[in-house]
Parts: structure tokens; C-alpha cells; sequence
């Protein structure tokens, strides 16, 4: 089975680079996205010439000490696509403890409901994700390692409640379907013996969120009693 071989310095170091690499990807692609779609945005002549997106973090995957960043752009008519990435490289190899996954989501939402309808990107809203990710979990002497990729999609129903003019909490719940192959195996002296390679066909629960969203862009804010001033 293949490690990567580094000190605790270097883990930290190479997580840093690459969620910072991967910050910047997701401003590129919010601010490209806001570009392209803010001329579809104006068949909706409430919204007109606003361009509304956000970023976010996922507070559970934060509890679970996996890292993560989100963005999500308003493409007009009630809709918007959303795209998720996480990353985690945590090992302790001297007592056999690994916590290693990376992946992500992208899901089209439906708002519905008056307060999205007064504020995009805040309120009810359902949509339809896909998503890949992959892992390598370690405790407690068994290990479970993804062959490759595991792919799922699914159903997902969920509302944004505003906390502050420029803050929403998001909590979201997805229903579909998981696929993909899993070794199982346990550390030996200083080896890692395979023990089996199974298939996972998981329907259930798939994707949940409590997100902390960060809303961006012209106009998008939550507006204030009494109207516009």
C-alpha cells in the first residue's frame, strides 16, 4: 500500500499551498462566473443589473478537521450552481492513525419561497448534485482505503437563513446514491496487510451541510426593513 512519506512541518506546509492554490481557483472561477451570467440575471427585472454569489465553508466538515471552501454564483430565474472541495492529509504513522480524504460536489439549486424571491441566494431551495471524492481512514488498528473514486449523486432540500446582512447560515440535507470499491486492511508490524476489496453501493444520506456563507457581489445583501434606502 503507498504512503506518502513526510514530517508533520512538511503535511502542514503542503496543505497550506494547496488550499491556497485552490482559494484562488475558486475566486477566479466566482469572478468568471459573475461575468458570464450577469447578463442571463437580467431576465429577472427585480434583480437587473446585480450580480449575486457567494463563498462559503462547511461547518461539519470543519468539526471533522477536513478543510473545505465553497462558492456559489445566482444565474437568474430562481436558480444558481454551487461547487464544494474539500482536502484532508492528517496521518500519525507511528501510531497508525490516518485521516485522508479529498473531493467535491457541484449542485444546482431551485429557490422558491418569498425571502428567496426578495433575496437571491437566501431562503428554501432544492437541487440535484454529483459528486467524487476519495479516502483513506485509519483507527483503532483497521484501515479503509477507496480503490479509486467513489461517485454518487443525488436530491437535495435545504434553507439559507440570513444571520447578518452579509452572512447566511445554509443547512442542507442530500439524499442519493454512493458507488465505488474500498480495501479494507489492518497495520502489521511496520506493514499495511491487505485484507479485502469490496464494491460500495450506499443509497441514503449523502451529502450534509450547516455552512457558514459569506454572500458577495453588487446588491447582494439582505435588505433592510422598510425598503432600500
Amino acid at each position: 500500500m503507498f504512503r506518502f512519506k513526510m514530517g508533520y512541518c512538511s503535511v502542514i506546509k503542503l496543505l497550506i499551498n494547496t488550499y491556497s492554490t485552490r482559494l484562488k481557483l475558486y475566486v477566479v472561477f466566482v469572478l468568471m462566473m459573475s461575468l458570464g451570467f450577469s447578463s442571463y440575471g437580467q431576465n429577472t427585472p427585480k434583480h437587473s443589473s446585480k450580480v449575486f454569489f457567494s463563498i462559503h465553508s462547511n461547518l461539519l466538515y470543519d468539526a471533522a478537521l477536513i478543510p473545505n471552501v465553497g462558492a456559489e454564483i445566482y444565474l437568474g430565474k430562481s436558480l444558481s450552481l454551487q461547487a464544494n472541495w474539500h482536502y484532508a492529509w492528517w496521518k500519525i504513522e507511528k501510531k497508525n492513525k490516518f485521516w485522508q480524504t479529498y473531493g467535491g460536489d457541484i449542485t444546482l439549486r431551485y429557490w422558491f419561497g418569498s425571502t428567496a424571491c426578495n433575496n437571491p441566494l437566501t431562503g428554501q431551495h432544492i437541487g440535484i448534485y454529483g459528486q467524487a471524492l476519495t479516502y483513506d481512514f485509519e483507527l483503532n488498528g483497521h484501515g479503509y482505503q477507496s480503490a479509486r473514486w467513489d461517485y454518487g449523486g443525488g436530491i437535495e432540500y435545504g434553507y439559507a437563513l440570513p444571520i447578518s446582512r452579509s452572512l447566511n447560515l445554509d443547512f442542507s440535507l442530500g439524499i442519493g446514491y454512493l458507488t465505488g470499491k474500498y480495501k479494507k486492511y489492518k497495520p502489521i508490524d511496520t506493514h499495511y496487510v491487505w485484507q479485502a476489496t469490496n464494491k460500495l453501493h450506499w443509497f441514503g444520506p449523502t451529502k450534509a451541510e450547516i455552512s457558514l456563507v459569506w454572500l458577495l457581489g453588487v446588491g447582494n445583501h439582505k435588505s433592510r426593513k422598510g425598503g432600500q434606502r
